[in-house]
């Protein structure tokens, strides 16, 4: 029997919003990698962690509890696989995350990821396609980051509150529209 420990992680707190089915992305993750390991020989899930509003991308691999209590099961020896919904959920940090994944792996615990297979690091070219991987999605991140910064200084210049102290030259008048909670 193969031991498997999961890890579930979404970046933002709305994204764990509770009364909200399309938004909890947890559920998903969960229902993945579940059904996932149920389709594997010989996978038993023992243990799941789940980090709500960890962002990977801003967040070191060593201020993570999750990610710090995985790795003390490794050195007790817990389980033999890792598994993750996309190893994004791992992390985004492009110099750090790639060698958090091999680390994993040089102590023995094959990392998995419902949409990508197994990251294995059998040779040269394994460790560079798990530095790339890494490296295009701290790429996705920053590309995000962009979009809202620039999203919200457009709506700000359109007039638009976006939260926060009032912009100077601009004060609050109720122009009736209301935000996805009704605020």
């Amino acid at each position: 029997m193969k031991r498997v420990y999961c890890l579930y992680r979404v970046s933002t707190k709305k994204q764990v919003d509770k009364n909200d089915k399309n938004e909890n992305d947890i559920p998903m993750q969960k229902t993945a990698c579940r059904d996932f390991a149920s389709s594997q020989q010989d996978w038993t899930i023992l243990k799941e962690f789940s980090e709500k509003g960890i962002s990977g991308y801003k967040v070191s691999a060593d201020d993570r509890d999750a990610i710090q209590e995985l790795k003390e099961a490794v050195l007790n020896n817990e389980f033999d696989i890792l598994l993750v919904f996309m190893f994004d959920r791992i992390g985004r940090i492009d110099d750090e995350t790639p060698f958090v994944v091999e680390w994993f792996a040089k102590h023995g615990v094959e990392v998995w990821s419902t949409q990508e297979g197994q990251q294995c690091f059998n040779n040269h070219v394994d460790k560079l396609m798990n530095y790339l991987r890494f490296w295009q999605a701290s790429g996705e991140s920053e590309k995000t980051s962009i979009r809202i910064k620039s999203k919200m200084q457009q709506m700000t210049l359109d007039g638009l509150y976006t939260g926060g102290p009032v912009k100077f030259g601009y004060r609050l008048a109720d122009s009736g529209l209301v935000n996805r909670k009704g605020a």
